[in-house]
């Protein structure tokens, strides 16, 4: 029976960080890291309910599932797993875009940071600093220069970890209802 992510003991000394690349076979080792995310999602912004409703986890995961082997059709996309002593402390679903010539120089390709989920008792214990890395690294070998990461708006510890992180604000995303007009359609 496998633990909750929810009531695993917090690791006390993180030691060896140890990383796995996965293909599309293995997807389904990230539904619970994705559920926790998900649940996150929900209480992290709950003002947004009344524009954009969340949909029930299992949902969640069917239809990030199907963009998740979507995206890594493409030999490009890197979905990394974490793992601390044979337990799953994060996961980053990353892809490459092809960079339109706009206002900054960016470079050919940028690399978008599709999912970041650390573990809830991992949090803290530089599992998401050390993945981090880990993308970076490969990144930078593949000749990558800018990553985009976004960030709901109101998850203000996960904003501070970034900009820890060297990342800084750089577009705006706003949402509302196609057929909605005013502050409170």
């Amino acid at each position: 029976m496998q633990t909750s992510l929810m009531t695993k003991p917090r690791p006390s000394d993180l030691g060896v960080l140890g990383f796995r690349y996965l293909g599309a076979h293995e997807v389904e080792e990230l539904a619970d890291l994705w559920g926790a995310l998900h649940q996150r999602h929900t209480v992290t912004a709950p003002h947004l309910q009344d524009i954009i409703g969340a949909v029930s986890l299992d949902e969640s995961w069917r239809r990030r599932r199907a963009q998740y082997l979507q995206w890594m059709r493409d030999p490009d996309t890197m979905a990394i797993l974490a793992e601390h002593d044979g337990d799953l402390a994060g996961y980053a679903m990353v892809t490459l875009r092809d960079n339109a010539l706009g206002s900054w120089d960016r470079g050919d390709r940028v690399a978008i940071v599709q999912t970041f989920a650390i573990d809830p008792e991992y949090t803290g214990t530089g599992v998401g600093s050390k993945l981090l890395e880990e993308m970076r690294h490969q990144l930078s070998a593949s000749g990558i220069r800018d990553i985009e990461f976004s960030a709901l708006a109101t998850a203000s510890e996960d904003i501070d970890f970034l900009e820890q992180e060297g990342f800084q604000p750089f577009v705006t995303t706003m949402v509302c209802r196609v057929d909605g007009f005013g502050a409170h359609d």
